[in-house]
């Protein structure tokens, strides 16, 4: 009778230690359920606000090229104006005239906003947000790039270089990925389990000694 008891607590600790086992593959699998729900093209809030940053700025763009001379300002004079000005550096006109190497260089940026997006399958309406901002502005700026081989910039304000709606979008974008990730983004330390199996090993351990 002891060792028909021996052996059931035998069984018994080695079902439960496959059930820990077990438990890695369940969360691995919920983790690509959650990642499968937040494809990129089944994401409505991202592809929405690509969709608003893009058309806006591409809007804008049209509306001052058509109303303002290359280099003219409205009004004249003033802190806030509108300046039609053309850009082939990067954002606030920085690296001019390299609009081959800004093409790759946004294709690049664009390949890891998508990918950062996809590996960290990110549940956090804020972050996607955020990327959603980020990959907007690119396909705008790009968009520019690739067809008048320059970049279209009208807000001028004060001292502070010309820039337009996407390059605005892409600052904001970042800026709220940095801060959500440095600030919000804490991951709670993993508590300690206690060993389902002790209990069971220690009672068998019992037994056999008697």
């Amino acid at each position: 009778m002891d060792a028909w008891k021996i052996q059931d607590f035998s069984e018994e600790q080695n079902m439960e230690e496959r059930a820990t086992l077990e438990e890695p593959d369940s969360q691995a699998e919920s983790s690509n359920e959650v990642t499968k729900g937040f494809a990129p093209h089944r994401d409505w809030l991202l592809l929405a606000t690509i969709a608003v940053v893009f058309v806006a700025d591409q809007l804008t763009k049209f509306a001052i090229k058509g109303t303002l001379r290359l280099g003219e300002s409205w009004p004249a004079e003033g802190l806030f104006r509108f300046t039609h000005g053309a850009n082939t550096g990067t954002a606030f006109g920085l690296l001019p005239n390299q609009t081959l190497f800004l093409i790759f260089a946004s294709i690049i940026a664009i390949g890891f906003l998508v990918y950062f997006y996809r590996a960290y399958a990110l549940p956090s309406p804020i972050l996607r947000l955020a990327i959603g901002l980020q990959l907007g502005g690119a396909f705008g700026n790009l968009f520019d790039r690739v067809a008048f081989g320059a970049v279209t910039d009208f807000i001028d304000v004060g001292w502070w270089p010309i820039f337009n709606i996407a390059d605005s979008s892409i600052c904001v974008g970042m800026t709220t990925l940095i801060v959500v990730i440095l600030l919000f983004d804490r991951k709670p330390a993993k508590e300690s389990q206690p060993n389902a199996a002790t209990p069971a090993t220690d009672a068998a351990q019992e037994k056999a000694s008697h």
